[in-house]
């Protein structure tokens, strides 16, 4: 019988969550806390899941500052194209009362 004797393997700073610092202890907690809005909800306590839920994509979203801001500078062309969307949309109501109006005055004689 041979007995090979097993090295441990070097750990490395890198791959311990201390030497991922915030980060990972910051994606912990968010998805922690998700994963519990997630529960809160399935149990039926609406509220309280809501709240966590937005508590962990507050967490999230501070993990990712760089994804905030593209979001936060690309804010104002989707609100010029909401705003273009609903002043189309107003346009084309206006004109469906103006011909409700000529066909209640036509089938009203």
């Amino acid at each position: 019988m041979v007995v090979v004797p097993l090295s441990k393997p070097q750990q490395n700073s890198e791959s311990t969550l201390e030497g991922h610092g915030r980060t990972t202890w910051m994606t912990l907690l968010a998805a922690g806390t998700l994963a519990a809005s997630g529960a809160l909800l399935a149990t039926g306590k609406r509220k309280a899941g809501l709240v966590t839920a937005a508590a962990g994509t507050t967490l999230a979203l501070l993990n990712e500052p760089e994804t905030v801001k593209k979001w936060w500078n690309a804010l104002p062309g989707y609100i010029g194209e909401a705003q273009s969307l609903l002043g189309r949309a107003q346009g084309a109501l206006e004109d469906v009362c103006a011909q409700r109006e000529k066909m209640h005055k036509v089938l009203g004689k």
